[in-house]
């Protein structure tokens, strides 16, 4: 799932953690650039001291893309049931054409002015790396039964097998969610570049039309010229005859 403006899009639409304590915990989201024009954006959120943020900020080219990786700061302790209130924003902003964001003006984000600044506003959420993966295939694939066999597996198996058996199902997960992400962005994609080709299309069909405007004016020009010589003549002979 994606959420998204009329500027850029940003998949997914939430910034999923799976928590450990004194671990820190890495997070993609893909930023989208819907437009034909250059758009710059910014990352901000409610709680800067615990998240790492790289780009923080950038330019993307358009109907181009460009990766951001949130990393959740090693925690001491977790909140209560998981419960996580902090918020991203992210906003966007047409610029120049550039791909410096040292090179877009200063004041690029500040709301002043009749300046178009778009904000798109992301939820965390913090997962048990011991569930995350089960939840995201029963939700994603449809397999329900999946996890109750999975644990008939686990419960059957030793310690060495436990810990293989583990790391497999949980490179199976990270895979089928690496293909979806990856499907959902083609799909984007698709649609962008359809909508890019209609653009060039209407511009090539204006051109076609001008084109043809100023062939014909050309014509008419011709013709009146070459109209006025032949009189020109067949008055200059009358009085000689």
């Amino acid at each position: 799932m994606r959420v998204g403006g009329q500027m850029i899009s940003v998949y997914p639409e939430e910034l999923s953690f799976e928590v450990e304590l004194e671990k820190p915990s890495p997070c993609n989201i893909k930023v989208v650039n819907n437009t034909e024009h250059h758009v710059a954006f910014k990352v901000k959120t409610t709680s800067p001291k615990k998240y790492f943020v790289r780009p923080n900020a950038s330019v993307v080219q358009p109907w181009d893309s460009c990766t951001v990786t949130v990393t959740l700061q090693a925690q001491k302790e977790l909140p209560p049931d998981m419960q996580c209130k902090d918020k991203f924003l992210i906003q966007s902003a047409k610029v120049p054409p550039t791909n410096d964001i040292d090179e877009i003006p200063k004041d690029t984000f500040n709301k002043d002015g009749e300046k178009v600044i778009e904000e798109l506003k992301l939820r965390v959420v913090y997962n048990p790396p011991s569930q995350n993966g089960y939840e995201n295939l029963e939700e994603e694939s449809g397999l329900t039964s999946y996890k109750s066999r999975a644990s008939n597996v686990l419960k059957n198996s030793s310690s060495d097998e436990f810990h293989l058996i583990y790391i497999l199902l949980n490179a199976q997960m990270q895979a089928l969610q690496q293909l979806k992400e990856e499907r959902d962005f083609i799909v984007h994609q698709n649609h962008q570049f359809k909508r890019e080709l209609e653009m060039l299309n209407k511009r090539r069909s204006r051109k076609t039309d001008a084109g043809f405007s100023m062939t014909f004016a050309a014509f008419a020009g011709l013709v009146g010229i070459t109209f006025g010589f032949i009189l020109n003549l067949l008055f200059t002979a009358s009085p000689t005859s």
